[in-house]
């Protein structure tokens, strides 16, 4: 949607009153983003897709049966 470029006379608000408009939308953007930030992260988890197993990725750790590091030490 294109906009129709205003003058300088033709503005709705003052720069004032448009400072004042973004810094009380953005504390209201805040404040619900605090209230509700556990449902909203939930939202994302939710739609989020689990991550494929990419062959291409290296196993930096793979677990070998010989490996001294698996073993459980016996006293």
């Amino acid at each position: 949607m294109a906009r129709k470029p205003r003058s300088e006379h033709e503005s709705a608000v003052s720069d004032e009153a448009a400072a004042y408009i973004a810094d009380t939308l953005m504390q209201l953007a805040l404040d619900f983003d605090a209230d509700h930030f556990s449902q909203i992260r939930r939202h994302y988890e939710s739609i989020t897709p689990e991550p494929e197993h990419d062959p291409r990725q290296l196993e930096l750790f793979p677990k070998h049966p010989s490996s001294p590091f698996d073993r459980q030490r016996e006293f």
